[in-house]
């Protein structure tokens, strides 16, 4: 027989997800403590594998008085542990790991996606979509499959919930069956177009190159309106070639007509309930850099000793998301980064990690469908 919600689990989503849910953010450094060292508590006490973890580093709820302190699991132990504060069976869905170069998938068990797609709304609102003003919708077209056709994706699931909360009928996925449905794009980019307004075209950075390769092969030149933005994500190494952030953006101003300035980038994870943006259009004129929501924190640390790094100097990418009620808060990531002003900027991959993400999965599945 299933057991009933967990309260303590309960009374930390109700508070997590009232951040969430307010219109203005803010950032407040004690709430977000407060509620850190809660939910490590919480999970240090539901999830055996992490409890262990955690004692072999000698760190218990009693010994921590910072958020900076908790231990963060690396991405790669989700492939191996189901890593959930809660009982198995209440697992409601599970988002896996795509594109990876090893044949492992890592697994992100959950037993709600109330906080996941709470967090997602309102940070690609403010990043995409900061002019438009509560209950308004935009265009919303995504190269990418839906989730009916990959229901394990945390990304084509993000997509989905997107598309339903605020797209407008001219949105929709235009990647099927491993094939970009490039004529029904432009069309659908012609009647959004000429709506006027915000228009969204939203994919993987190799789901882009696929584009703008078949406009190359059609000769085709197209002049998005002024209210085109551009999201990509995923990383820029597939498996058929290596392209560079710079090279990609100059080939979608020349061949979509969006600037640099319009184009942004998401870093986000299946592991991750939360995700990060480019600044370009929240904050346009000041140094582009990766934002998150004030329920999330980022640290840049030494690999060898998980020391922070100084200001100015390369580190390894730790997350503390708060949204990661079910599973475990603290993420060290394999990618490398650095501060930028009050965000950071990804600049690679750890030597010798594994290559990984959505960008190698799109880049497979096309280069499959063309060959």
């Amino acid at each position: 027989m299933t057991r009933g919600p967990d309260p303590a689990r309960s009374a930390l989503d109700a508070r997590v997800l009232a951040w969430m849910r307010e219109p203005e953010w803010r950032e407040d450094a004690a709430r977000f403590e407060a509620l850190a060292l809660e939910l490590f508590a919480f999970q240090w006490e539901r999830c055996l594998p992490y409890r262990r973890f955690c004692e072999r580093r000698g760190v218990r709820p009693a010994t921590l008085t910072r958020w900076q302190e908790i231990p963060a699991v690396p991405t790669g132990a989700f492939k191996e542990l189901e890593l959930r504060s809660f009982p198995a069976q209440r697992s409601a869905h599970v988002f896996r790991t795509s594109g990876t170069s090893t044949s492992a998938r890592g697994a992100l068990h959950l037993d709600t996606l109330e906080l996941y797609q709470a967090s997602l709304l309102p940070s690609f609102a403010r990043h995409l979509l900061p002019e438009l003003a509560a209950g308004e919708r935009a265009p919303i077209l995504v190269l990418a499959p839906s989730p009916a056709e990959l229901p394990d994706s945390s990304l084509s699931h993000m997509f989905g919930v997107l598309l339903r909360e605020l797209g407008t009928p001219e949105s929709g996925f235009f990647l099927r069956g491993g094939e970009l449905e490039a004529d029904e794009l432009l069309a659908a980019i012609q009647r959004a177009a000429a709506k006027g307004g915000p228009l969204v075209l939203c994919g993987t950075a190799f789901a882009f190159v696929f584009l703008l390769d078949e406009l190359a092969r059609r000769g085709h030149r197209l002049a998005l309106p002024p209210g085109a933005r551009i999201m990509e994500t995923g990383g820029f190494k597939g498996r058929s070639r290596e392209l560079g952030q710079g090279e990609l953006y100059a080939e979608i101003e020349a061949r979509l007509g969006v600037p640099a300035a319009r184009i942004v980038n998401q870093y986000g994870m299946t592991e991750l309930g939360s995700q990060f943006y480019d600044s370009v259009l929240r904050l346009p004129g000041e140094p582009r850099r990766k934002l998150g929501p004030p329920w999330t924190r980022v640290k840049l640390v030494d690999p060898e000793t998980g020391r922070s790094v100084s200001e100015h100097a390369v580190g390894q990418i730790v997350v503390i998301d708060l949204a990661n009620t079910g599973s475990v808060l603290a993420l060290q990531t394999a990618d490398l980064g650095r501060r930028v002003a009050d965000g950071f900027d990804v600049v690679g991959r750890e030597p010798g990690a594994e290559a990984r993400g959505c960008s190698i999965a799109a880049d497979e599945l096309l280069s499959e469908a063309g060959a």
